[in-house]
């Protein structure tokens, strides 16, 4: 006997009818007589007096309705049950600055109304520290720009983004173009984070495929500061589509790269599934959920979505 075999009972009875009741279950009318003759031939009894003008209980059928409600309705508070206990829950999340500043507000909103009883720990630190928190499980999940094949990680690829320069008005060789060479690139005083994080190492990996130098006057590992030194004229810098979006508003120029369309890979890393609490499992479906979203309505700059539907890498 199958739960769906009760349901379908239930429906026929309150609805007098099998065609209005399988449209009702959005379930083909003859499926559901086979499936109502089946849960019969297992009972070894008549539940239901079928005519053509609908289906009506029979007396073994009315006592067999009771306790069959009964059996749905605690079956539905089991799943409500779980639900309640699989939704709740500590889940500690990492974002790199950039896409902090897209992410993590919608990601906050859509918890909040989806699984309001999930606390949220959010952790804002440049890419090279969040993989380190990872591996010490001070994080449950982390945007990160590389994968460490050394570590028993689940990755989920999200998309790319386009990196651009970002600098203030008037630095000096900075041409009044709107794109730029990787060669004339090289020649730009540039501040950067260390080459631990992400943005960086890819950066100098592309560069020297090319045979190419980046002139990094200075490295700094924080946002905050790292865009008050381009404010000031001192050195451009490269950042993702995400970090222009805010360049405008505070009057720096953007220059796109046009001989070599330099890219961030961003990927969504957690441990290992069998580490991961359920509430961390609903979190990870959330973040990918809120990406696309995000992406396919043209609020996330310079970003393409990478096909994160199928299995985990």
């Amino acid at each position: 006997m199958e739960l769906r075999q009760l349901r379908y009972f239930a429906k026929v009875v309150e609805m007098g009818s099998l065609g209005r009741a399988a449209l009702e279950l959005g379930v083909g009318a003859s499926a559901l007589s086979q499936q109502l003759t089946r849960l019969e031939q297992e009972l070894s009894i008549r539940l239901l007096n079928r005519t053509s003008l609908g289906a009506t209980p029979t007396p073994a059928g009315l006592a067999f309705l009771h306790h069959a409600q009964l059996t749905l309705r605690q079956a539905d508070y089991a799943v409500q049950a779980a639900q309640r206990d699989r939704l709740r829950g500590y889940v500690s999340v990492g974002l790199p600055p950039t896409v902090a500043s897209v992410l993590a507000l919608p990601l906050i909103e859509t918890l909040q109304q989806r699984y309001p009883d999930i606390q949220l720990h959010l952790v804002e630190m440049l890419s090279g520290y969040l993989g380190a928190q990872l591996n010490a499980r001070q994080l449950d999940l982390a945007v990160v720009f590389h994968p460490d094949p050394g570590r028993r990680w689940t990755l989920h690829p999200l998309l790319d983004e386009a990196l651009i320069l970002l600098h203030a008005p008037g630095l000096p060789g900075v041409p009044a173009t709107a794109s730029l060479s990787l060669a004339a690139l090289g020649r730009l005083p540039l501040v950067l984070p260390s080459m631990q994080h992400g943005l960086r190492s890819g950066l100098a990996a592309a560069m020297e495929t090319l045979g190419l130098d980046i002139n990094v006057v200075m490295e700094i590992d924080g946002l905050a500061t790292l865009m008050k030194v381009v404010r000031q004229g001192l050195a451009a810098t490269i950042q993702p589509g995400s970090a222009a979006a805010h360049a405008y508003a505070e009057g720096l120029g953007t220059i796109r790269l046009h001989d070599h369309p330099l890219q961030r890979r961003n990927l969504l890393a957690s441990l290992a599934d069998d580490e991961l609490s359920p509430a961390a499992l609903a979190t990870r479906v959330v973040i990918l959920e809120v990406v696309r979203r995000l992406v396919g309505e043209g609020r996330w700059p310079g970003a393409s979505l990478l096909d994160a539907s199928g299995p985990a890498l």
